[in-house]
């Protein structure tokens, strides 16, 4: 098989080459989260709002786990892309090597440590006794093939660092039918309990991880052979230095929505119940914005390693109209029908009122989260990861601070303005962190003689 899969992004018109690489991303973001919606919907709609929320009380802890690897293999990424845009196979066979033995070690460590210390977890987040069981079962499953999730994640970073955004849709296509075809069977047909989303989940994983494993053996320049994985310590050095920061930004995002989940859940089991329901709905309603980010990464990375800076301006201005049409379209939904969204998923007409309070305020602002994507992402693609490690911590902290200070006052509705705290304020510090990288790069490259006009036309849209 050919390389022709691959997209060179230093090359060529910005705009298509971002859009032609956007549309089968967004489609595999929208397939994962839709998946795993309509699998929520079928816990919910089959074994009723308490398994609902056992299954949405993971949702934390899964993003704890799940996070930490997925901004690491985001952070390799990086690296083997911006090897790619400097035309480096040499050093981009490398990378990709290390990668693989880190990854490997990786998904060891989390697995033990996932599994090991769930039930403290699920504690610390004051998790419901009523709730406790099926937590753990559903928990014990998942956590258990999280090497699957990894090798997929890491799986897929590479293949979209290579500007192959085709093979992750197919995988999830495949792998969603698959889910959601045990979802239904297992619980409507065998009347299995959440154990079967779990057991769903994992076999899909591995589909999906097989599939994009297979054409990574079938790209030619990344055909790697015994010397390659003979990496000195300045490989393993480089990859931990820009994907630790990325893993530890999400797992410090995920801990101040597992203080946040902490609150809820003392407020009782609706509330719980409700807050699954809206999570499951932002993280659907921010996946286009999420996904111009994922492109504006592999973008950034291949264009700041071959030194096209002003291409990462044009890239930058195609990304964030992307995430202003979401808003527009996907904040309204929000904002003016929250009832009938609430129903889709839940039936308590409780949890459904309060769902009923949080999507509007949140479907208003959520602007600011869709460009926070864009914008974070191009920093991170320029292998600048520490800035937005600290938003990550700035946003833990709003998070809990809005909380702790507002549920006492506003109960629910609390929840929703910690959410819109933590990504003005994570917006702010990677719009000045991005200024002040690129700033100087590009003008460093306009002041030469003779590139000046080159560089200026590569800013025009």
């Amino acid at each position: 098989m050919s390389d022709k899969k691959v997209i060179d992004f230093t090359t060529g018109n910005p705009a298509k080459h971002i859009l032609n690489f956007y549309w089968p991303l967004l489609m595999t973001s929208m397939l994962q989260q839709l998946y795993n919606f309509v699998d929520v919907m079928i816990v919910g709609q089959g074994l009723g709002d308490s398994a609902f929320a056992s299954v949405g009380n993971m949702s934390s802890i899964f993003f704890l786990i799940v996070g930490f690897s997925f901004g690491l293999a985001n952070g390799f990424g990086v690296l083997i892309a911006q090897s790619f845009g400097a035309k480096d196979i040499k050093q981009l066979r490398h990378r990709l090597a290390g990668t693989i033995q880190l990854s490997v070690v990786l998904a060891i460590l989390l697995t033990t440590f996932s599994v090991t210390m769930l039930p403290t977890l699920l504690r610390l987040m004051n998790t419901d006794p009523s709730l406790m069981k099926n937590c753990l079962k559903y928990g014990y499953i998942v956590f258990g093939g999280i090497s699957l999730s990894i090798c997929y994640n890491v799986s897929a970073a590479i293949l979209r660092a290579l500007g192959d955004s085709k093979t992750p849709l197919r995988a999830i296509i495949i792998s969603s039918i698959i889910n959601l075809g045990l979802d239904s069977f297992f619980i409507f047909v065998l009347h299995m309990g959440v154990e079967s989303a779990a057991i769903a989940t994992v076999v899909s994983q591995v589909i999906s991880a097989i599939i994009c494993i297979n054409r990574l053996r079938h790209i030619e320049m990344i055909q790697l052979e015994k010397s390659d994985f003979l990496n000195d310590s300045r490989i393993y050095i480089d990859l931990f230095a820009n994907g630790l920061p990325m893993a530890f930004m999400n797992s410090i995002t995920a801990i101040g929505c597992m203080v946040v989940q902490h609150y809820i859940n003392e407020l009782g089991t609706d509330y719980t119940t409700a807050y699954s329901a809206c999570s499951k709905y932002l993280n659907l309603f921010m996946c286009p914005a999420a996904t111009a980010g994922n492109a504006m990464s592999a973008y950034t990375s291949q264009n700041y390693g071959a030194r096209e800076y002003g291409r990462i301006v044009s890239g930058l201005k195609v990304c964030l109209t992307i995430s202003f049409i979401t808003y527009i379209v996907l904040g309204s939904v929000m904002t003016f029908f929250p009832e009938f969204l609430a129903k889709l998923l839940i039936q308590g007409d409780a949890p459904i009122r309060l769902v009923c309070e949080y999507l509007p305020i949140c479907g208003m602002t959520i602007i600011a989260v869709d460009c926070l994507f864009v914008i974070r992402s191009a920093v991170q693609g320029m292998g600048h990861p520490v800035p937005p490690m600290w938003s990550g911590v700035l946003e833990m902290v709003l998070r809990i601070a809005v909380i702790v200070l507002g549920t006492s006052n506003i109960g629910f509705r609390a929840a929703a303005y910690a959410e819109i705290a933590a990504w003005v304020g994570a917006l702010a510090v990677n719009v000045l962190a991005f200024s002040r990288i690129l700033g100087p790069n590009l003008k460093s490259v306009i002041d030469k003689p003779g590139i000046k006009q080159v560089q200026l036309s590569h800013i025009k849209m």
